[in-house]
């Protein structure tokens, strides 16, 4: 199996990921805060630069008031289709 940072899969995660916390009207900063960690690590992985682990996914979707377990199903739902290219 081949490493997934960088995959279709991967981007299709970033994007569900992003689009939950715009849908919940909050900026990285203040996702940041709610995690305890510094913003940079909102934007590396939201910019494909770093993988998340299932607990740090959990702690995102608690934090943007999603629920883990639904966000996972959407991601799971959608798999096989291509990212959506972003809006410009």
């Amino acid at each position: 199996m081949q490493k997934s940072l960088r995959t279709a899969e991967h981007a299709r995660l970033i994007e569900l990921l992003v689009a939950a916390r715009q849908k919940a009207g909050i900026r990285q900063h203040a996702l940041a805060k709610k995690l305890g960690r510094p913003q940079s690590f909102i934007a590396k992985y939201e910019g494909g630069e770093r993988r998340i682990d299932v607990v740090e996914f959990v702690a995102i979707a608690h934090a943007l008031g999603v629920d883990p377990v639904r966000l996972f199903r959407d991601f799971l739902s959608t798999r096989g289709s291509a990212p959506k290219q972003p809006k410009r």
